[in-house]
């Protein structure tokens, strides 16, 4: 089946209407894993005309949940995170993502960082897609270029997030 954006977005909110939590989450893992096998897709939603870092491609006015393009451009790496009161869902389209699982120790607190211990890591592959629900601590890391299409159940940008730190490097 050939999937555009808009057709992609459309069959995500209705999954997500359906079921919001981490069952209608899993629905949209399998839609995006589907997608991610269509050339003419990727071309259109990260393909070589997107430069780097993050570009909203697509914010649900009802669910509010956005659809991303999301690109590294060079070796880059992110520290550990969660999304704050939101998921997201990485779907690799090109490239691979290392991504590191945290576990949490200690919560933030009095303005300082929350501490992790390792957890587990794996690497993310073209055409895997990998949802990431609340409270799930993780952290990415590119060696090369990657790019990815992106879900959040809000835009990021305009969320609070904790901020946390490996416990060894903590002080």
């Amino acid at each position: 089946m050939a999937h555009t954006l808009q057709s992609f977005a459309a069959k995500c909110h209705e999954l997500l209407k359906a079921d919001p939590g981490p069952a209608g989450r899993d629905r949209v893992v399998a839609v995006l894993e589907d997608a991610l096998k269509d050339k003419a897709f990727i071309a259109e939603t990260v393909g070589p005309e997107f430069s780097s870092g993050r570009e909203v491609l697509y914010e649900d006015k009802e669910l509010g949940f956005c659809i991303l393009a999301h690109v590294r451009k060079a070796t880059n790496a992110s520290p550990p995170h969660d999304h704050g009161p939101t998921w997201a869902i990485y779907g690799q389209a090109s490239g691979s993502t290392e991504m590191t699982d945290w576990r949490k120790l200690k919560a933030p607190a009095d303005g300082k960082p929350g501490e992790v211990e390792f957890a587990g890591s794996y690497r993310v592959k073209p055409g895997m897609a990998k949802l990431y629900n609340e409270g799930m601590l993780h952290s990415p890391e590119w060696k090369a270029e990657a790019r990815l299409i992106r879900l959040e159940g809000r835009n990021v940008e305009t969320i609070k997030r904790d901020r946390y730190v490996v416990a060894e490097t903590a002080a």
